[in-house]
């Protein structure tokens, strides 16, 4: 038994037996920056829109400003938003320097510690090289000129299937300093959502236009991170996505040449004077750190696959509709309501089901699961205030479209009172909503380097959530602080390995809503 299953041990735990360090406070004066910074390198900017002729009609592969478009719906900056909410934040939120900007993909804490690089290789716009992109400029900036595509191809290995043969590259990393000065040892459970949100966003978003987006977690991260030019116990790679580059040919035979050594020499300028070290946090980077040669055989997660359904006799639910909003809509509308549900208006029983059905249908997408393989989560379902359907806790059954219930009752009082903040009143949202993983099954089946793959799969849930509530209108919030073994009790887990690793809340908000909105993008 890896670290990975100690470290999940004490996240599951953790509203009952608090993590190291547990008299931890933030230093908020000196937090680091939202991005990292790169002071000498070359900025691009890259194009503001893409033409309609294109937004409207199936893509062949990517182009710049189709890319552009999904980074800028993704982790660009698109307004600056200030509303009264119940947030720990909002005395802050009026002053510039502490402005709240919109996002489409969600983040814990909205720290945002995805590093996005582009390896763009041969038939592409740019000259070749690796790029960086600043989400608060939409631009890139240059750290290496030079093809290094074929790196990154070594760095996958063998079985990386048609990753192997891309010529360009998205590698999404974190600087764990990002996060871990507000969430310390915490931290690596957070980002590890955060990579598949972003990655959700993107399969979202590039499905709009008929491309995939099919991450990669098993390759020699060390190496990449030597590309990078990154200190690898300070910053995980966590991701390589090919991306299908339109009249792009095959990846030139030999190789990449006289660049198969390069790294970039461009340093990220850290703000923080104090940077500090949590033990915990490195010991999961260390047990999590990736090899190519351990990518798991497809058919291993079968395995950890979720439990069927179980629960009283099935209510069935409406087909769900068609969302009203496209995705590219919804993810610009896109926000966590922090205390602004209202129950006087109860969820209609059709996008209840809609969000049900979207999420159940979510999947991470990388090479460790068969496309037409199980699912690795299962759906629970805590209903306050729903059209037609009664208050209590239910089991989602997404073949049948059904729910079971499982606890009756109004579940209020027990959700408010295992919900350690204050922005939310949990009673007051139409439905909260609790995927779960067997997470300690994942980690049998492929390895301590699972961690990344469950955490990646529940920020995939929940970006999914959030763009279908945007979709339909909805107020939606996602939420950590709570007390997972109570859930697990409540549904009835115990005995079993299905782990609750967020919540979320949907609802109606309060009409007229003191609200400031102005768009950037």
């Amino acid at each position: 038994m890896g670290y990975a299953h100690v470290y999940a041990h004490e996240i599951m735990h953790r509203g009952r037996v608090p993590m190291e360090p547990v008299d931890f406070v933030p230093d908020w004066a000196d937090r680091p920056r939202k991005a990292k910074f790169h002071p000498d390198a070359e900025t691009l900017p890259l194009p503001a829109a893409w033409p309609d002729a294109v937004a409207r009609r199936p893509a062949t592969g990517f182009t710049l400003p189709l890319l552009s478009g999904m980074l800028r719906d993704s982790y660009g900056l698109t307004g600056r938003r200030l509303a009264v909410q119940a947030n720990t934040d909002l005395g802050a939120l009026p002053h510039y320097t502490q402005a709240n900007w919109s996002r489409g993909t969600a983040s814990g804490g909205g720290l945002y510690p995805v590093g996005i690089h582009w390896a763009a290789g041969p038939g592409g716009p740019l000259t070749p090289g690796l790029y960086h992109y600043a989400p608060h400029r939409h631009a890139l900036r240059r750290l290496l000129t030079g093809d290094v595509t074929g790196q990154v191809r070594d760095c996958l290995g063998a079985g990386a299937g048609a990753a192997a043969e891309a010529t360009q590259y998205l590698v999404l990393s974190v600087k764990y300093w990002q996060n871990a000065f507000k969430y310390n040892s915490f931290s690596f459970h957070a980002v590890s959502m955060d990579v598949g949100a972003l990655v959700q966003t993107w399969r979202l978003w590039a499905a709009q236009y008929g491309l995939r987006i099919d991450p990669v977690l098993w390759f020699d991260e060390e190496r990449l991170a030597r590309l990078l030019g990154v200190a690898a116990e300070e910053e995980g790679v966590f991701a390589v996505v090919p991306l299908t580059w339109e009249g792009a040919g095959a990846p030139p035979a030999g190789g990449s040449g006289p660049t198969a050594d390069a790294a970039v020499r461009h340093r990220d300028a850290e703000r923080s004077r104090l940077v500090i070290v949590f033990e915990t946090l490195r010991r999961i980077h260390e047990a999590t750190t990736g090899r190519a040669a351990d990518r798991p055989e497809p058919g291993v997660l079968d395995a950890a696959a979720a439990l069927p359904p179980r629960g009283a006799d099935p209510l069935p639910l409406p087909p769900p509709p068609d969302p009203p909003a496209a995705t590219g809509r919804a993810l610009r509308a896109r926000r966590s309501s922090f205390g602004r549900f209202e129950a006087s208006r109860p969820v209609a029983a059709e996008e209840f089901a809609a969000a049900l059905a979207d999420c159940a249908a979510t999947r991470y997408g990388t090479e460790a699961e068969r496309p037409d393989g199980p699912p690795l989560t299962s759906l629970y379902a805590f209903v306050n205030h729903v059209e037609g359907i009664a208050p209590g806790a239910y089991a989602y059954d997404p073949a049948a479209h059904t729910l079971r219930p499982v606890r009756p009752g109004p579940p209020g009082p027990f959700l408010q009172r295992t919900y350690f903040l204050s922005n939310y009143n949990l009673e007051q949202a139409g439905a909260v909503l609790v995927p779960t993983v067997r997470t300690t099954a994942v980690l049998d089946s492929v390895g301590d380097r699972g961690y990344r793959l469950v955490g990646g799969t529940i920020g995939a849930v929940a970006q999914t959530f959030y763009t279908t509530a945007a979709a339909f209108g909805l107020g939606a919030g996602v939420a950590l602080g709570f007390d997972n073994i109570a859930y697990v009790e409540e549904l009835g887990l115990t005995g079993t390995d299905e782990a609750p690793l967020l919540i979320m809340l949907l609802g109606h908000e309060r009409p007229r809503p003191a609200d400031f909105r102005h768009e950037i993008a």
